[in-house]
Formats: structure tokens, sequence, C-alpha cells
């Protein structure tokens, strides 16, 4: 049976004599435009009663106002549902406001010494500086972090409704309204027209039916929709091994997980296995933050409670892993936890690892053995201790002795079947050449150019040793010359410009690795060396031309004549010019070998090359370089004018100290 509306006289005389005994202005002022309102709502209602559906409250926006009302009129009603919500408990959006600056993680000594052990230098400071981290540490950096936080949590059906929590009601059918109100502290909100209502306790699941009946009570004929607003506040707080451990106001929505990623995670001290949540004197949940954090599971995670005490302990024993696993990282572990699971959280080995062994370097046997090798799987059982570093090995770094390595050769050139080959331990090039087929008749074996990865390295290695100490005699001749006058400044000044220039194109120059192979010129075969892995053979034709470069007249390639010299073929390019080198012409040879003029010497004074008697070869390559120092006549003279001049002083000086 549907009640009876109270006279609005009745409920305008409360009203204003309610407002009448407000201490404050405000509050007499608030209270009586609440008066008002109510006043002018109740008899609208009273008016379109028999008229239509029964509208109790017209849904406020922002910038609306009550058709019934001046528009300058706020809603008395909605304000008081404002301020109990700001007094009873900060909101959850407030919660996520509260400044927190994030902590530098700081790494363990145990850490530290794992780092070491890796054979990696630290970086900095801060997590990031380390190449092997504690496991979840790339998490709890980044708890901070803005974009993590869940701004529209879903609210599960076993949500429980209490004090602070805003509920939104929608009617229609026989009555049209849509109110927002907020549970007090007693747990009941207070629907117009319709009357208190205990919601505190009540599941989100089952709060509609709740409102139905206590609705149907006093309307017939209508549908509702109920969900929940803005939702209280809960503070908790986080205690033990934490980075910022203090009392945090989270949402109401908010997990054990979420308020301790808002402290800032374990600390390098505190445990990722050992969290509880303590409510009241009882331990409600215990969490493993490894079951996150390497299955996702969140099973054992709940919703915290007012005055919840998150609890984490000290950090128990840990183990390090390092070398060829897919995630090296400092690992926490329980009794009884063995070699098979610390691989397992690790996320096993590599493609490239050597599954069959691993190094444990124990703490306990550092004043003796102190690293030992585990055969597996025979130890993927053994248990671990604290202090354990284990260490996973390549299987590709390690390389296997020469004399048991197949083989795999590239040829190219002259012979019948070029291409890549894969040859057995101790072949040679004459099981290569064999391989591919054998020479073609117009192959040129003298020239051929046999190159070896391990003799590019050295060669690599030695030549940035030699541009180094070429660098530093350089450096030294520069610090330590005289100068007397600006010319010479200005001298030195360019030679050290030209200097760096010179050492930058010579950096740029790689060695190729070539072996020279002492073979005639006229051979047919090739030594039987033995070969290596990544050897590469060329065999080129038989060249036609003899090269002619550097300071000569007329600079080119000539067609090679058995009958010819060295000498003849400077002669065709119109022999060296007037500043070059005469003395240090050289040859390169086909077979990679070089011919100086400086071998067979000749005397100090002769102008001559040395290259009269030496027969040219076919890809023979001549090179006469310029004269680096270079004086002139006038040069010469004055120079010796001086010395001469300073010899006849001191003869002088000498005569007079005689005399």
């Amino acid at each position: 049976m549907r009640s009876s509306p109270r006279p609005p006289s009745i409920a305008c005389h409360r009203a204003l004599r309610v407002g009448s005994l407000r201490k404050t202005v405000g509050a007499a002022l608030l209270a009586l435009t609440g008066a008002v309102q109510v006043c002018a709502q109740t008899q609208s209602t009273a008016d379109s009663a028999t008229t239509g559906p029964i509208r109790l409250r017209q849904p406020l926006t922002s910038g609306s106002s009550n058709s019934n009302s001046n528009s300058g009129n706020i809603d008395a009603a909605q304000l008081l549902q404002q301020q109990a919500a700001g007094a009873s408990a900060p909101a959850a959006g407030m919660a996520s406001a509260q400044p927190t600056t994030p902590a530098p993680y700081k790494p363990s000594e145990f850490e530290l010494f794992v780092q070491q052990r890796a054979g990696v230098a630290e970086l900095g400071e801060g997590a990031d500086a380390l190449v092997v981290r504690r496991l979840g540490a790339e998490l709890l950096t980044r708890a901070d972090d803005p974009d993590s936080a869940d701004y529209n949590p879903q609210i599960p059906p076993d949500y429980l409704v209490k004090s602070g929590d805003e509920i939104v009601v929608t009617l229609w059918g026989s009555v049209d309204a849509d109110v927002r109100l907020v549970v007090d502290r007693s747990g009941r909100v207070s629907i117009p027209r319709v009357g208190p209502v205990l919601v505190a306790g009540v599941r989100y699941a089952d709060l509609p039916d709740v409102i139905r009946r206590r609705v149907g009570q006093v309307f017939r004929n209508f549908e509702l929709s109920v969900s929940l607003g803005q939702l209280r506040g809960v503070r908790v707080y986080v205690t033990g091994f934490v980075t910022r451990p203090g009392a945090y106001s989270v949402s109401s929505l908010s997990n054990v997980l979420s308020a301790l990623l808002r402290a800032g995670g374990p600390s390098a001290a505190g445990s990722m296995r050992n969290v509880t949540v303590q409510r009241g004197r009882q331990t409600v949940a215990r969490l493993d933050l490894y079951d996150f954090l390497l299955k996702g599971d969140r099973g054992a995670d709940m919703l915290v409670q007012p005055e919840d005490v998150i609890n984490v302990g000290p950090v128990g024993a840990q183990v390090g892993v390092i070398g060829s696993v897919n995630r090296p990282s400092i690992l926490e572990i329980k009794p009884g936890e063995t070699v098979d699971d610390a691989l397992r959280m690790v996320g096993g080995f590599t493609t490239v690892a050597d599954r069959s062994r691993l190094a444990v370097e124990r703490l306990e046997q550092r004043s003796g053995e102190r690293i030992a090798e585990l055969p597996l799987p025979i130890s993927a059982r053994l248990p671990l201790s604290g202090g354990d570093v284990l260490r996973a090995f390549s299987a590709v770094e390690s390389q296997l002795s020469v004399q048991k390595q197949n083989k795999r050769v590239i040829i190219e050139g002259e012979v019948l079947r070029p291409g890549e080959y894969v040859l057995p331990p101790g072949s040679s090039i004459g099981d290569a050449l064999r391989a591919a087929g054998g020479l073609s008749p117009s192959a040129y074996v003298f020239g051929t150019q046999f190159t070896r990865q391990s003799v590019q390295r050295t060669q690599q290695e030695n030549y940035e040793r030699a541009l180094r100490d070429l660098e530093t005699d350089l450096s030294r001749n520069n610090a330590t010359q005289r100068t007397t006058s600006t010319q010479e400044v200005e001298a030195q000044s360019a030679r050290t410009v030209a200097t760096s220039q010179l050492i930058t194109r010579l950096r740029a120059v790689k060695p190729n690795g070539r072996i020279v192979l002492q073979t005639p010129p006229e051979s047919a075969t090739l030594p039987d060396m033995p070969l290596e892995d990544g050897d590469r053979i060329t065999i080129p034709t038989r060249g036609s031309t003899v090269g002619v470069f550097g300071s000569v007249f007329n600079a080119g390639s000539f067609v090679w004549s058995g009958q010819r010299s060295i000498d003849d073929y400077l002669r065709q390019a119109g022999g060296p010019t007037r500043g070059a080198d005469r003395g240090s012409v050289f040859v390169i040879r086909a077979n990679g070998s070089v011919v100086s003029a400086l071998q067979d010497g000749g005397s100090w004074f002769s102008r001559s090359h040395g290259m009269n008697n030496i027969a040219a070869l076919p890809g023979d390559t001549i090179f006469v370089p310029e004269e680096m120092n270079k004086t002139t006549f006038a040069q010469s003279a004055r120079d010796w004018t001086q010395i001469i001049y300073q010899l006849g002083l001191g003869a002088a000086a000498i005569k007079v100290l005689r005399d």
C-alpha cells in the first residue's frame, strides 16, 4: 500500500527549525536552502501524483538545475552527501594522488658479488646498472609509474558495501529517479520517498535485490538499476623490509599486491617469498611473489580491508645463476629447492648452452676447492644452499680441437666446381682442390690467394699494436722537439695535424688474413697445407699485364713479356720523376710476396733503384714512392754554410784561449 506523503508545511517547518538550531552561519544557510528545495520537490510530487510517473528527483549534471526551482539553486541533499563522503574516508582517486618519490634501488652485497662473478662491471647506480639482477627487480623498480595504476577497476560480485561507498540508483516506470547515495556511518542510505535502507555488509551482487525489496514496499510497476559510484578509501599499513614502509590510503578494490607495489615492493633485504597479511591478530594470507612473477598466478592475492597490515619478512637464502641461461638472475630459494628448480626459475638453458654440465661456487668451500662441476642430469636434484653461484657454459664459445673439427672451406676461381665444401678433419689444400674437381687449364697457381680467419685476427691485433706504438712515438717526438722560432712552431703544428690524419687513414686499413704460399712461379700444384674451418682459396687466371704506379711519368698497366725486367717496365712508364724516391722502389708479386730495391742495396751515392736484374712476372705491381724529405740546393748550401760558420767560430775561440 502506497504511503501518503508528509504535508509540505510540516516538512518545511521542521527543516526551518533544524536550520535555526545550527551553530554556524554556513550550516544554517545550507539547511535553509535544503528546506526550500525539499518543499518545492514535495509540492511538485504532490501535484503530479495523479497525472504520471512519480518523479523523485532529477539527476544532477554539471551546469543543470531543478525545473521547479531557481536556476542558481544547488541540491542541498547532494551537497550533504558530498560532505559526508569527504568526511568519512578519502576517495580512491585521492589515494592514488599521494606524492611518492621513487627511491633508487640499492643492490645487496650478494648481488654485487654475483655481478662480479658474471664478469661485468657495474655501470652506475640502481637496478638498471646491474646486468644480473634480483628476480623481480624490473617490476618493483617501476612500481611508481603512474601508467601502471588501474583507474577503472572492475567491481567483483563478492565486494561488500560499507560506509563511505557511493551507490547510484536509477528507477523508471511508475517512478522516475536517478539518485546518488553515500552510505553513512550507520551503514544506511536514505532514498527519497522510500526511506533508509541498510546496505552495509551486503554483497555487490545482492545489492539490487535488497534495494528492490525496499522500494517495492512503496511503489509498484517499476524497474531499477544499481551500481557503485565513487568508492571509499581504505588505509593499510605496509611494514617490514620494504622500500617505503608506512600507512597508505588505497581504493577499497585494491589488493595486497597493488598496495605492496605502492610501497616500492620488497627492498634488497626484503623477501619475495614471505609476504603476510595481518588482520587484527590473525594472519589471513601468505603470498609468494614468485608465483606471480614466474606463473602469473594471483590466487593467493586478496582485497585489502581497513587497517590491514602487509608485512614483508627478511630475505631468505639467495643463489645466483649466470652464464648461458635465458634470464641470469639472483634467486631467493626455500629449503629443499634444487638445481632443477633454479634452472626453471631462470627460464632454463639458452639454445647454445652446454646442457651436460654446470659449475657451482659455494661460499663454504672458498677456503678449499671453491668451484665444482655438476654433471647433468645426475646433479639436477642436488639441494642448493645460500650463497651458491651456478654457471651455465656456452657450447659455441668453447672450440673443439682443430684436429677434431670438420672443415668448411670456400674454393673460388679456376676450378671445375667452385663453391663451399665441408671436409673431414685432417683435410689439406689438395683434398679441397680434389673435392672441387681440380684445376682448370687457365689456372695461375702462383697467384693463388689463400686467406684464413685466425690469421686475419692475429694480423689485426698486431696491426693495431703497431699503430699504437707509432702513435706513441710520434707524440713523444712532437713533445720533446725544441722550437726556437715562430716558423718552427707553425711547422710542428702542421706536422702534428698531418700525423693525426695519417693515423686515422691507417686505422681504416684492415688486414685480409692472406697467407703467402711459397710456390715457384711456374708451379702447377699448391703446398699440401692443412686446412682450418673458414679457409678461402681463390685461384685466378694467368695475368697478362704488369702495373706501374706511383711517382712515374705515365702510370698504368703494360703487357707482360717474359724477357723483360722490372727496369724495362719502369722505362715504359717514363721512369721515375724528379721527386721520386728511386732507392725505395718495390714490387708486389701475384702470390703476395714483395721485392724491394733496398734488398739489392746499391751504393749510397747511387741513384739506381736496384731493379735492373729482376725479371717481371705476370700480375706484378711496381710502385715508385715519392721522396718525403725534399731539400733544395739553396737550403742545403745554407745549412752547410751555418755548420762551417759555427766550426770557424769554435776554432777561433780555441785559438784565443790558447794565446
